[in-house]
């Protein structure tokens, strides 16, 4: 059985930091049209209220990506569960993660993406677990870098349970 342990990030700063990468964004892309694509479910959450801080013209669309399959160990490709339904070719593409750790399904899914050949092709992510990363990658966009603890809330989950939570906390194993 899981228990929250503790909050981690409250509601509060998570908005703010959502506004901030929000501006960082739209002084990047300045004059541009940037095409957001959240990975799902996780980063539903944050991709809605991140694209309500962009005052720029933003479409929107999802992906479902896995490089797990039935297996806890990654198979080092990623299989492509919902794909876009947006061509990329010649847009500015802004993938939208809810958490980066061991960077592999990651790191393929922008292989993938760049044969697509989008003018450009960034990372964002809420959380960022450096601790894990198994593979480099670059994040263009990180709001909350972590070390290794068991998170959830706000899009994050444990067995589908605590993504409604509008904060991300530590959850804690009660069964010892």
């Amino acid at each position: 059985m899981y228990k929250l342990k503790e909050t981690l990030i409250s509601e509060e700063e998570i908005k703010a930091k959502v506004k901030e990468m929000g501006k960082k964004i739209e002084e990047d892309y300045k004059g541009e049209e940037v095409l957001l694509v959240g990975i799902l479910k996780g980063a539903s959450i944050f991709a809605a209220d991140l694209v309500r801080s962009i005052d720029l013209d933003v479409k929107i669309d999802f992906m479902s990506v896995s490089s797990y399959g039935n297996s806890t160990q990654s198979s080092n490709t990623v299989k492509i569960l919902k794909d876009l339904d947006t061509d990329i070719k010649g847009r500015n593409v802004l993938i939208v993660e809810d958490i980066i750790d061991t960077g592999l399904t990651l790191s393929n899914l922008v292989a993938a993406l760049k044969t697509r050949k989008p003018k450009s092709l960034k990372l964002c992510t809420l959380i960022d677990k450096p601790a894990r990363r198994t593979t480099d990658i670059l994040v263009d966009y990180k709001g909350f870098v972590i070390e290794d603890k068991f998170i959830v809330g706000y899009g994050l989950d444990y067995a589908e349970r605590f993504r409604n939570l509008p904060f991300i906390g530590i959850l804690e194993d009660t069964e010892e």
